[in-house]
């Protein structure tokens, strides 16, 4: 068997892509998209009449120019879930704009939008993850949609007590960035690779999956921005994994042995204590954690840029 084909088994992987082609290839349980994944797919001359029907509806439904834009994303990125979930079995992750990372009211807001997109489309809201980024202010947007039924995926998520919080407020899903965190410290150690097994990345999803499995807690664990296959090795037995095209591709061409390495029973004799998770201390215990301080940071300010890139791209459209 392929290693693919053992990580399925014990793990529930997911595409992280907005091509169709290469979810087709993979056969993945459910998708996931960033603005970043979008606008480089709807870039593409292949979805050039999914972008251009998208924006024809954001315009048919008027407003001002800020309204039809917010509109115009929303759509294209429905629609580019939409074609997704004509090919997964699951669920599709669809992001709320980065740029309201720190207002609740308009995060909540723009979650029930994308949801009616979608139910309008004939799409239930089961099968369907409102990405938000994991600020305090998202957090608590998150808990409000969830006990509306709407199901979120916190994303940008890099430490433990972003992921406690989370688990607290009943969310249904974290995102935690395990390529990202190698990132940080490979450039703060100044070194050109960590061994997958030391991997500060691996290690802190370790952490996040012990904690909920030993305190019992209900939120899924999505490992996700892999930047090679030992740390996908590392982390078999998470419940699911969202993995690139490329690394599917390595993954798929390789026959090596994969054991679980995360198990709740693993997780249930380790010895975990619980951490605060009010506002002030998660305020302070992120301030305290320079990496999760500053990818977030650096997270935010990347996709808010590439939503710039796409008005661009839609702008022409309305």
């Amino acid at each position: 068997m392929t290693l693919l084909d053992q990580l399925k088994k014990v793990t529930k992987v997911v595409a992280d892509t907005g091509d169709f082609q290469s979810i087709k290839a993979y056969t993945p349980m459910d998708g996931t998209t960033n603005p970043s994944l979008i606008l480089k797919a709807a870039a593409q001359p292949e979805y050039k009449a999914l972008v251009e029907k998208a924006a024809a509806k954001a315009k048919a439904q008027g407003g001002t120019a800020a309204q039809k834009m917010a509109h115009a994303i929303d759509e294209t990125s429905v629609a580019f879930g939409l074609e997704i979930l004509k090919i997964v079995p699951g669920r599709v992750s669809t992001e709320v704009d980065a740029r309201l990372s720190f207002d609740t009211q308009a995060s909540i807001d723009r979650g029930r939008s994308i949801i009616k997109l979608y139910e309008a489309a004939g799409i239930s809201k089961d099968r369907i993850l409102i990405k938000i980024a994991s600020t305090w202010e998202g957090i608590k947007a998150a808990e409000v949609l969830e006990k509306e039924g709407i199901h979120c995926n916190l994303t940008l998520l890099f430490n433990l007590v972003q992921a406690v919080a989370c688990a607290e407020g009943g969310i249904r899903l974290i995102s935690p960035f395990v390529g990202r965190i190698l990132d940080w410290h490979k450039a703060n150690r100044k070194v050109d690779s960590i061994p997958a097994a030391e991997d500060p990345g691996v290690l802190g999803v370790t952490a996040i999956y012990n904690y909920y499995q030993h305190h019992g807690y209900k939120t899924q664990i999505m490992g996700a921005s892999f930047r090679n296959v030992g740390e996908i090795v590392e982390l078999a037995g998470c419940e699911l994994l969202t993995i690139s095209p490329d690394l599917l591709k390595e993954l798929a061409a390789s026959e090596a042995h994969l054991e679980a390495k995360l198990t709740p029973a693993k997780a249930k004799a380790a010895h975990v204590e619980k951490i605060g998770h009010d506002e002030k201390s998660f305020r302070w215990l992120l301030n305290e954690d320079a990496m999760a301080t500053e990818k977030l940071a650096q997270g935010i300010r990347a996709f808010a840029a590439d939503l710039v890139k796409l008005e661009d791209l839609l702008r022409p459209h309305l």
